[in-house]
């Protein structure tokens, strides 16, 4: 690709650079090759427009950033909106990309969300992947790590390097903060999917309406025009959502016991699943999802209207439901005690999703509930009392603890936490013990939450250059604590 193509899309003359050939784009200066495009961006705590010098003498041919920017030596691609810009260029450079790609927003359940329907679409014949808080989950079940939105760049080589493997079909999550700053734009959307809106990134965004304007613009940009937003109808912030996407003119697909396209008639839990009746085209239905849980059926019909909305066949989809697989750190069974107590990781990290968790497990529970939970450092204050709220609603024995507590004193966020907890919590900094103390608490009636981290394998403590991360994986733990137990105990 010339410099010119990309250039002129932009509204740029490029003049006599414009016959360079472009190899690359970069948004970090330490890894521009000559000849690439860098995206100089202002962050919130580094300005990328410091760096411009550096990524020119690495080789950078042309620099997308704001018209007050000081550009020399390569071509300034100026723009009010550089991350955007930079975003459509980059867009043209990195093909091919995947036929079918589905987008997923909302406060909780993304990460199960992407992953069921690339299951679904699995199960159906479709060589899918998944993009999000797991990595890149391919067609072989094997997972790269990653973050949620990850940048534009990496973003796009993924899309691409999965179609060149082979892959048609991608859902991924969209996160706020990769919507608001560009992060995942680009492709053809044909289909995106709202799955409820709660309290969470209020240390970025700076009120709720802020925050679902973020999310918003998954509706309002992202999703092809004439593509589908499939909704679930059942949370207080659906009717907004839905008049989003209809004043864009996307088609709505609606989810729940509210939903007009999938409507949740009744779910009966058993012990190790739950069974679920609901009519779809005037069909009535009837299956086993093999998920514990409320909101895993909220996950699981969202991801089926996304497999719907992108062609897959009803028949087929609903008998992918029935076979889907748990995902790593959502209500992930762990192990159970020698003493036959049930021990579940979750990665409920906000006051809803731990609400949501705990009612999940309620009606499996015949003895004690007890969860193990913190809430992380350099993050949302306010919300650490109603999280210990939530444990406290819904749990006959809280444990408080540390979830990376990254620059922040530890202790000062338990007390937080416990503010909400109330006196009967117990109050344990080091993860491990809680989580010791917890199994050891539980009897053969009891089942023991353990929430925050899910499939995290890491405790972040400090920050900057002081920032280090400790191994930790709340299901290994568990394990091992469960086993220490058995062996303690003569089992």
């Amino acid at each position: 690709m010339r410099l010119s193509e990309i250039a002129s899309q932009l509204g740029t003359d490029a003049g006599e650079a414009g016959e360079t050939n472009i190899t690359g784009f970069a948004i970090d200066h330490r890894k521009v090759a000559p000849g690439n495009v860098f995206g100089a961006f202002r962050g919130t705590a580094v300005n990328g427009e410091d760096f411009i010098p550096a990524a020119v003498a690495s080789g950078a041919v042309a620099v997308v950033a704001r018209p007050e920017a000081r550009v020399e030596g390569a071509l300034h691609i100026a723009a009010e909106e550089p991350r955007q810009a930079f975003a459509c260029a980059a867009s043209a450079f990195f093909r091919p990309t995947p036929s079918t790609v589905v987008a997923v927003t909302g406060t909780n359940g993304k990460t199960s969300c992407v992953e069921m329907t690339r299951q679904i679409w699995r199960m159906c014949g479709e060589r899918a992947a998944s993009i999000g808080t797991l990595g890149v989950t391919t067609p072989d079940e094997s997972v790269s790590t990653g973050l949620t939105t990850p940048d534009i760049v990496t973003f796009l080589s993924n899309m691409t390097g999965l179609a060149r493997e082979g892959v048609t079909h991608v859902a991924y999550e969209a996160s706020s903060h990769g919507l608001s700053q560009y992060r995942n734009e680009g492709l053809p959307v044909h289909a995106g999917a709202f799955t409820n809106l709660s309290r969470d990134h209020l240390d970025y965004h700076k009120d709720m309406e802020d925050y679902f304007a973020a999310k918003m613009r998954l509706f309002t940009e992202v999703v092809d025009d004439g593509g589908t937003a499939v909704v679930w109808a059942d949370d207080e912030w659906s009717s907004r959502v839905i008049d989003v996407a209809k004043q864009r003119g996307l088609r709505v697909f609606t989810v729940g016991e509210n939903g007009k396209d999938i409507n949740l008639i009744a779910r009966t839990p058993s012990p190790l699943g739950q069974e679920l009746k609901f009519v779809h085209a005037g069909r009535a239905h009837a299956i086993r999802l093999p998920l514990i849980g409320a909101y895993q059926v909220a996950n699981a019909l969202v991801s089926a209207g996304l497999a719907l909305a992108t062609g897959t066949d009803a028949t087929q989809v609903f008998d992918a439901v029935s076979r889907l697989q748990p995902v790593r750190g959502r209500l992930e069974r762990a192990v159970i005690s020698s003493r036959g107590a049930p021990v579940y990781v979750d990665y409920a990290h906000t006051p809803d999703a731990l609400a949501a968790a705990i009612a999940a497990l309620r009606p499996h529970v015949n003895g004690r509930l007890i969860t193990v939970f913190g809430a992380g450092g350099d993050r949302d204050t306010g919300k650490r009392a109603p999280m210990g709220e939530a444990a406290a609603a819904g749990s006959e024995l809280v444990i408080v603890t540390d979830d990376n507590p990254r620059g922040e004193d530890a202790a000062s966020i338990r007390e937080q936490v416990m503010q909400g907890a109330g006196s009967a919590a117990r109050n344990i900094g080091g993860r491990r013990d809680a989580i010791a103390a917890a199994i050891a608490e539980a009897g053969k009636d009891d089942i023991v939450l353990v929430a925050g981290k899910g499939h995290e394998q890491g405790q972040i403590v400090g920050s900057g250059e002081n920032m280090r991360v400790l191994p930790f994986d709340d299901v290994t733990v568990a394990r091992e604590c469960a086993a220490e137990l058995a062996k303690g105990s003569g089992r």
